[in-house]
């Protein structure tokens, strides 16, 4: 098996690429014969995989290292490539939505790439590519710019991954400070920040109006290949969430405040603390993690054994926070080598453990599904693929004790806690773009305003006093690579958070039941869109509001029960 490292990397001829693209929508269009209509599509599915997939290897290696001359002049050229080719993709795309054989290809490969498509073409015009190209360029930059950050604390200087750590110290002072050292980072470039998200938002705009779209949330939506949900069902889920979910999350979070022997509301450095002792911190550094995975998924089920391996074997994944790394994390697909890659940050927070179980749930449905055709239908949407992440994280409470050793008890509470009260959150970042691109005449201090509004709504246990620069002043969202990068992709946390939340209910109840629905649900990979999914799998709608009750209840009733006992 290759490794990543040896993965070749040559910059291809986009003119030529352009041309190919453009004679196999010739001869697909022309085609006498399913068979050969068949043969374009197989061939010109081959080409989109090879162009993802060295365009990949790029932005990995950039994302290592984004000091590294040669894969940042890469990104460049990919910025400006990737929106050139779509001319010709929807092109491609208009032949295979018209074709005379769409009902011989939907029946072979499925409809949901033809509804797919049909979304694309709404947001898509050659009119907007300099648009496209100018959005890439601000986004590498804001990426650049978070990856760049060197904040001094205690007589050294961290990136903002690796003053992480300091933000969760069961040290009040240690606490504060770090959050004030990393909050005092953001305001000393917030002119900068504030100057990308204004000229993102305009561009964003433009596009939608380029394209005859009501504004940028429609935009977002056809971006988003929101394909089975629309606005009105976003609007009742957040009315759920602020119904059913704020409460209990705020019931859980007074309960916090005592137990630390904090005041309520609470600041946004003693939010971060859930126990006074410290929270949970994992059995090991990262090769044991690491390590305990192997030994998690080995035990788990022969696929998963198979997959975690063969990340291993090919070295791909790269964990360690380092200098000019770009931050977060993610999974991808590099569909050549029909291989997943995990990118990370590992620093020595329960977090850690979370990247080796949330964006190995992501890793091991690209396995699962690896070989599909089209490339289209390896994942689903944003919002079911979440799902494979997020329960992963339930399913690995049965190797607690191994990733965390004396404190499983305390990380089975705070993780459950947690991914219950992220729901409003992750609402809340959803509400937010909403408002944004409904006004997008808003000034940067009117976006402010905003976010604070919409804390008060959905974190009403957070003390907005203005302790702490940048994040008591409502300018928090500013941190969320999602909000730059990737318009409206956060519901699909909260929604996917739902889902995986039944999945840890049928795990307490009976976990080889729950493992049957789980690889069920995986290896559909994205032939079908997300309500389907769940549907064929036996898995209840977050759109319905019984599905948020039964959730919170169940969620609720668990952690008041929890033994706390011998935990400070």
């Amino acid at each position: 098996m290759i490794k990543f490292s040896e993965i070749p990397y040559s910059r291809p001829d986009i003119e030529e690429v352009k041309k190919e693209l453009k004679g196999l929508t010739e001869e697909f269009s022309a085609a006498g014969s399913y068979e050969a209509a068949r043969d374009a599509f197989v061939r010109k599915d081959a080409l989109a995989r090879h162009i993802m997939s060295v365009s990949t290897v790029a932005q990995i290696r950039h994302s290592i290292d984004t000091r590294d001359k040669f894969y940042d002049d890469e990104v460049m050229f990919w910025n400006r490539a990737i929106p050139e080719l779509q001319e010709y993709l929807d092109q491609w795309t208009k032949a295979m939505c018209g074709s005379k054989f769409r009902g011989e290809l939907e029946a072979e490969f499925g409809s949901v790439v033809f509804l797919n498509a049909e979304l694309e073409l709404k947001c898509f015009d050659v009119s907007i590519i300099p648009l496209l190209q100018e959005e890439n360029d601000l986004v590498m930059e804001y990426e650049k710019l978070l990856a760049s950050a060197q904040i001094p604390f205690r007589g050294k200087v961290y990136t903002i991954s690796q003053i992480s750590p300091f933000k969760n110290d069961a040290d009040d002072e240690i606490r504060l400070e770090a959050w004030k050292a990393e909050g005092g980072w953001y305001k000393d470039n917030q002119a900068k920040l504030d100057e990308f998200y204004d000229r993102l938002v305009a561009v964003r705009h433009e596009m939608s109006q380029k394209l005859g779209l009501s504004d940028g949330v429609e935009l977002g939506y056809y971006r988003m290949t929101r394909n089975c949900y629309d606005r009105n069902d976003i609007d009742k889920f957040r009315e759920a969430v602020r119904k059913h979910i704020v409460p209990v999350a705020d019931g859980i979070r007074r309960k916090q405040a005592e137990r630390l022997g904090m005041r309520y509301p609470l600041s946004f450095a003693d939010n971060a603390l859930m126990f006074r002792s410290g929270n949970p911190k994992p059995a090991g550094d990262a090769d044991y993690i690491v390590d305990a995975a192997r030994r998690f998924y080995d035990a788990l089920s022969p696929e998963t054994s198979e997959f975690f391996r063969a990340m291993l074997d090919g070295e791909l994944m790269d964990l360690l926070s380092t200098e000019g790394k770009e931050g977060g994390g993610y999974c991808t697909s590099i569909h050549d080598y029909e291989v997943p890659f995990i990118f990370a940050n590992f620093n020595g927070t329960q977090g850690d453990v979370e990247v080796v179980t949330h964006e190995a749930g992501h890793a091991f449905a690209d396995w699962m599904n690896r070989t599909r055709v089209p490339v289209e239908t390896v994942w689903p949407s944003m919002e079911g693929c979440e799902v494979h992440s997020m329960s992963m994280e339930f399913f690995a409470w049965k190797s607690v004790e191994d990733f965390f050793g004396k404190d499983a008890a305390k990380y089975l509470y705070s993780h459950l806690a947690n991914s219950f009260m992220f729901i409003p959150y992750g609402t809340m970042v959803d509400h937010f773009q909403h408002s944004v691109f409904e006004h997008p005449e808003m000034t940067p201090a009117e976006r402010h305003a905003e976010w604070k509004r919409l804390l008060g709504i959905y974190m009403p246990w957070l003390r907005l006093d203005g302790e702490i620069p940048f994040y008591s002043d409502g300018e928090g969202w500013q941190r969320q690579h999602h909000i730059y990068g990737m318009p409206f992709y956060y519901i699909d946390y909260c929604l996917a958070q739902t889902v995986a939340l039944e999945f840890w209910e049928m795990t307490q109840n009976d976990y080889d039941d729950a493992w049957r629905h789980y690889m069920a649900y995986t290896k559909m990979g994205g032939s079908e869109v997300f309500t389907k999914l769940l549907e064929k799998a036996g898995l209840a709608s977050p759109f319905e509001e019984e599905t948020i009750r039964e959730v919170c209840r169940k969620a609720d009733e668990w952690l008041a029960a929890y033994d706390l006992t011998g935990i400070e």
